[in-house]
């Protein structure tokens, strides 16, 4: 992993992308959502994660992120990524999946062509920590994460989506408890 991309400070908070290997679209199924949502939660009440905004997508997750002391970002999100792993691949062999082969020999190559112990591989090494330290950074990487699905063309207005904090910054609470960023007090320019 570049030094450019490492986590110094779990205070901080971050912008970190998880990518599913080949951006394989696990997430359109409402059952591997639940996955992410219910870690995220548990992460956030047992782990000491503090999620400010989060987007949900077909095959990634974007998540502004820091870590109450005495835990650490980055140990947070190996569990995080490891426990999801184990859960999706459990769900797409528990499930009437269609595209369960598919899924599997994908996630099975990447495993083993990273010679990885384990026997699935569902995310992409690395999360490309990017420390926000100052307002604008901040702001511009909340309003990505937020519009990513209008983008997508998903939906016609961020708040629409179920799956990302833009509701909470609308005044809707959603899924997945916020930690709402005032940005006017959260950081000096």
């Amino acid at each position: 992993m570049s030094h450019q991309y490492r986590v110094r400070n779990s205070e901080d908070i971050f912008f970190v992308t998880f990518t599913i290997v080949d951006w394989v679209d696990v997430f359109i199924r409402p059952v591997y959502k639940k996955v992410i949502t219910d870690a995220l939660i548990y992460c956030s009440e047992h782990k000491g994660l503090d999620v400010h905004a989060y987007c949900l997508m077909s095959n990634h997750l974007h998540l502004l992120v820091s870590a109450r002391q005495p835990a650490r970002l980055p140990d947070i999100i190996r569990d995080f990524k490891k426990h999801t792993n184990k859960q999706i691949i459990k769900l797409i062999n528990e499930e009437n999946e269609s595209r369960r082969d598919w899924m599997l020999y994908r996630f099975k190559y990447h495993a083993e062509y990273n010679n990885r112990i384990q026997d699935y591989k569902v995310w992409q090494d690395g999360y490309h920590g990017i420390a926000c330290d100052n307002v604008k950074i901040l702001e511009q990487k909340l309003e990505y994460i937020n519009n990513n699905p209008v983008t997508a063309e998903v939906v016609a207005e961020p708040e629409y989506y179920l799956y990302s904090s833009a509701g909470d910054y609308a005044g809707v609470a959603g899924i997945v408890p916020v930690v709402i960023l005032d940005l006017g007090a959260t950081l000096q320019t």
